[in-house]
């Protein structure tokens, strides 16, 4: 099978930038909002990325031109009825994301594939709510979605070769590698990553070591391009401990509880970068180390 026309779902950071790397790549690409301002505000969104990549020196006047000619926005998920893939790229909830596959299953062809960038969810969860789970499947961006080469596929137990296969060629198209994972909650990536974000957290909250230091160390002593502290911010705090809770939900193991500082902060408000706040100051002129 292959893919001509592309939906997303969601236009926020993440659909955005979905939406704006398979634009660039050459594909009828329709994303979806629940109302026309949010809506307005993700395709402003693609167009000052696309911008910035021009004055980078990253793409052409005519090349950005042409990438927006092929984006089209909607609020009405009805207009997916001649999508051959949709990605949903909605907020993590998993009542919110199954009744949108169960809508999606109704709506598409039979041949059009469904896939979750959900960075935690298992994506059987959704695959049993529709009627095609052999046409289901996990593609997993990472942000900033224009400049991360990374694509994680995650195959479910009923997900056919050839939905596999698809999207795989699917993301070479859009110039990304992949790893395929199977479905367990945090596939490959954030089940690696959340218990190392979560002891640095925890070495903060007991007085072992500063945030700076913390980070500092993991960048000069193993070449991360940035400390946890610095990623926390940059990922979102709030996002972090969804992430965790979903992580700790599944296997129960303490290194994937969410620390209470880190709850505390998401109270108060302090989410990152953006919100302004979170390990770091940024509204203060505070900047993590480099």
């Amino acid at each position: 099978m292959e893919i001509q026309r592309i939906g997303i779902i969601g236009v926020g950071l993440m659909g955005a930038g979905i939406a704006e790397v398979c634009a660039r790549a050459g594909y009828d690409t329709l994303v979806r909002e629940i109302n026309d301002e949010l809506l307005a505000r993700g395709l402003d969104r693609i167009e000052t990325s696309m911008q910035s990549a021009v004055q980078r020196g990253k793409l052409t006047p005519a090349d950005q031109e042409a990438a927006r000619s092929r984006v089209r926005g909607t609020t009405r998920l009805e207009d997916f009825a001649d999508r051959d893939l949709v990605i949903e790229a909605a907020i993590e909830d998993l009542h919110l994301k199954r009744e949108l596959f169960v809508q999606l299953d109704q709506i598409c062809p039979p041949q059009a594939i469904l896939a979750s960038n959900t960075s935690s969810i298992p994506i059987i969860q959704l695959a049993a709510a529709t009627k095609r789970p052999d046409r289901v499947l996990g593609m997993h961006f990472f942000n900033p979605v224009p400049t991360m080469q990374l694509i994680e596929l995650v195959r479910t137990i009923t997900t056919s070769d050839e939905a596999l296969e698809t999207v795989h060629v699917v993301g070479e198209r859009l110039g990304k590698r992949m790893i395929v994972s199977m479905d367990r909650a945090g596939f490959i990536v954030n089940y690696l990553l959340m218990p190392y974000m979560l002891d640095a957290v925890r070495m903060l909250e007991q007085g072992f070591a500063s945030k700076e230091d913390i980070d500092l160390g993991m960048m000069l002593g193993t070449s991360y391009p940035m400390g946890p502290f610095t990623l926390a911010d940059f990922v979102g705090l709030d996002t972090a401990v969804h992430i965790a809770d979903v992580l700790f939900d599944a296997f129960k193991e303490p290194r994937f509880a969410a620390p209470t500082l880190l709850r505390q902060m998401v109270a108060a408000g302090w989410l990152g970068r953006k919100s302004g706040r979170g390990f770091y100051h940024y509204q203060a002129g505070e900047r993590p180390p480099r």
